[in-house]
């Protein structure tokens, strides 16, 4: 068995992953970075001037990378400001450096590198009270992270990339809440209004914070020199 079925503290069926499931897991982990190696590789040949992969070395300085996103994004959101007890908390800027793999290397590399970043949180911290809510808010939500790879190439890229990333989690945020807990509404509220209104304080709380963050200059030319060397 890959889970197991336990009740949490609120009286909920919920489902924690075994040895076995953890283990595949952490396989999946490897695998989805190993995959957004391969892309950024692929994309090196057709884009001259932002060459990721010229040859071995640099293809695992790029996984080296991404796997300290991932490792920094989970201390990070191990750091809750404020938790909602039924699911979704306000942590310190995890999102923000879930991001920047995307803004470094492109979509490809952005989104697979947020699959894995879901998959290693669904093995940490697990709330899943429903089997397909598992899809939606771990693949989805946190691979749509990914999203800050659009604007990779643009100007402001970073905080154009980080806004569109938080919006696509938050809409996978939304769709869950009006799927799976529309039970938890409160009273005297619709499941969508609910919905938007629930996943929008904790999501837009954090996101305030980092683009307040990502606006002063020393962040930003923390970042900027931190661009450079992964991608050069």
């Amino acid at each position: 068995m890959l889970y197991e079925v336990v009740v949490n503290d609120w009286g909920e069926t919920t489902y924690i992953p075994t040895t076995l499931g953890n283990g595949l897991l952490a396989t999946v982990i490897v695998i989805l970075l190993l995959a957004a190696v391969f892309f950024a590789r692929n994309s090196a040949k057709k884009q001259n001037r932002h060459s990721i992969a010229r040859g071995g070395q640099l293809t695992v300085k790029q996984l080296a990378f991404c796997a300290m996103a991932i490792a920094l994004g989970t201390v990070l959101a191990n750091i809750k400001l404020f938790r909602f007890p039924t699911g979704g908390s306000i942590t310190l800027l995890s999102m923000l450096v879930c991001c920047l793999p995307g803004y470094f290397f492109g979509l490809s590399v952005g989104l697979l590198t947020g699959l894995a970043y879901g998959v290693l949180q669904l093995l940490i911290d697990p709330y899943v009270l429903y089997p397909m809510q598992l899809i939606v808010d771990y693949l989805l939500a946190f691979g749509a992270l990914g999203l800050s790879g659009i604007f990779s190439e643009a100007k402001n890229g970073l905080l154009k990339g980080y806004l569109t990333a938080v919006l696509g989690r938050y809409v996978f945020a939304v769709l869950s809440g009006c799927i799976f807990f529309g039970s938890y509404a409160w009273e005297g509220w619709g499941v969508l209004p609910y919905s938007i209104v629930y996943n929008g304080i904790y999501i837009f709380a954090e996101a305030a914070v980092s683009v307040f963050v990502i606006l002063l200059p020393p962040v930003k030319l923390a970042i900027g020199r931190i661009r450079k060397l992964a991608i050069e």
